[in-house]
This record gives C-alpha cells, structure tokens and sequence, in this order.
C-alpha cells in the first residue's frame, strides 16, 4: 500500500503534467483553426485546377508534354510528408505505415517534416532530398520540394512520383493516403469532389481550342497545377498536425484529471483511515488505564 507521502508526491507530479497538456492543447488549438481555415480554404480551387487539368489532358489528344508521359516503373519517387514534432496520437505512425509498403530497393524518398526525414534514417531507406516547412505552409516551400520531384521525373531518375500525407477531414479524423503525382493524370489516392469520372471524360465530344496553343498553355499550366497541388497537400498535413495534437493532448488532460479524482479519493480514505486507527489507539490506550 502506498504511502500518503507517496500519494501526495504522485498526485503532485500528474497535476504538473495536466497543466502542461493543458497549454500543449491550448496552442495546438489555437493553432489548428488557422492551419483549417487555410486548408478548407484553398480546397474548391485547387479541385477546379483538378478539373480542368483532367478535361484537358484527356480532350487534347494530339498534345504529349513530359509531364504526362507514363513510363514501366522501374523506380519511383516517393514525397513523405509527416510532423516536425510527435505528440499528436497516431498520425505520423500511419503515414509511416504506408510508406513502408513500398519496395525499399525501388523507391527513393523526398520528406517535408523532420519526423518524416527521421523515419527514412532509421529505417534504412534511401533519402535523396529533405525539406521543412512552416506551421503556416508558404507556397514557396511547396514549389521547391515540386520543382525537385518534377526534376527527378524529367531527368528519367525516376518513373513514377507519388506522395503519402495525411488528408484532413475534420478535427476528430485526419486519413493517411498515397496519391498520384506523377506523371500527371488521373488522382486515385481519392475521390475528387466535382470531378467526372475517366469514363465520363472518354464520352465528351467537346472540342477545346487553345490560344495560341495547346503546347504553350499546358506547358505553363502542368507545373503550376503540380505546384498548388503540393501546396494543398502541405495545408492539409499541417491542418491534421495540429487537429490531432489537440485532440491527443485534450485526451491526456482528460486522463490525468481523472487520475488527479482516483489518487485524492485514494488519499482522502488512507488519511481517514489513519486518523481513525490513531483515535482507535487513543480510546484504548485510555480504557486500559480506567
């Protein structure tokens, strides 16, 4: 049986715990509703960009751009994307559990996160690039980690560029994916809100004209679409991040106030019961004097 001392020093000890969750989850959620509103934000246009990119890619048949070749994969790209810091439940762990599930010998890594660049070191796989990225994304970090994938893709150092991320929902559910890149076509990872299907797309007979032409709109148009693309893939990783955060840390406030509620009652009867056997000894101590 514990001690009071030992009850008292534990009930101390969680109380300075509870109160540093408590601010951890104030932060995060400060936090959080800035990194959502931007994600949520910049959704309807980059789902737009999607849209077109399909119509136009699928419609102008006699246009080829490098970007859109599809190639036998031999080796691919893989674009992590995970936290800078843990403390926020099981997100990293399950974009981690996907990227594991690409051959090792046949896929190279790019991380956004130094949780991401820490996984790669310690599991032994092979890093070609790492970046960071802010608690509020700037478009110009998401340029530069594209520019570097799409410089692997064209040099032919890679067949395939894919990105594993966490895609935010809501506040309570944030889901790891794996998603298309490259070569530029159709996002499998998941269903595109507004987008026609490949079927749909297949059976239009519209007829697109581009000025001054297809070659010249697309070869400007592919690279930006990449680049807000990862942009929106960045805002959604970050809103997750600091989601998950508040929720982990909400969770244990929870559990150390309820823990705080156990060991005070735990408390409470071992002082009682000592003060109890103290006047049980004194009541005998003074019948056995009468």
């Amino acid at each position: 049986m514990h001690s009071i001392r030992d009850i008292r020093q534990h009930i101390r000890s969680v109380t300075n715990t509870a109160q540093i969750t408590k601010a951890m989850q104030m932060v995060a959620a400060s936090k959080m509703r800035k990194a959502q509103e931007a994600a949520l934000a910049g959704r309807p246009f980059t789902q737009l960009l999607y849209r077109i990119q399909r119509q136009a890619t699928t419609q102008t048949l006699d246009f080829t751009h490098p970007l859109l070749e599809v190639r036998a994969c031999r080796k691919r790209a893989v674009i992590l994307i995970a936290a800078d810091k843990g403390l926020c439940g099981a997100l990293n762990n399950n974009v981690f559990r996907l990227a594991s599930q690409f051959d090792i010998q046949s896929t190279v890594f790019i991380t956004a996160g130094r949780k991401a660049a820490q996984f790669i070191a310690h599991s032994g796989r092979q890093l070609v690039a790492e970046f960071t990225y802010a608690d509020t994304p700037h478009f110009t970090e998401a340029r530069a980690i594209a520019a570097f994938a799409r410089d692997l893709f064209l040099k032919g150092e890679v067949d395939q560029v894919k990105i594993v991320a966490t895609r935010f929902v809501n506040t309570l559910t944030q889901v790891a994916l794996s998603i298309e890149y490259l070569p530029v076509g159709e996002v499998k990872g998941f269903a595109v809100e507004g987008a026609e299907s490949e079927a749909e797309l297949e059976a239009h007979t519209t007829e697109f004209l581009f000025e001054p032409s297809p070659e010249i709109i697309m070869s400007h148009f592919l690279p930006q679409y990449l680049d807000i693309y990862l942009y929106e893939t960045l805002l959604n990783a970050k809103a997750s991040e600091h989601s998950a955060r508040m929720v982990s840390m909400k969770n244990a406030t929870d559990n150390a106030e309820s823990l705080i509620k156990d060991l005070t009652l735990e408390f409470n009867k071992l002082r009682q019961g000592n003060i109890t056997k103290e006047l049980l000894d004194i009541a005998g101590g003074q019948a056995g004097t009468d």
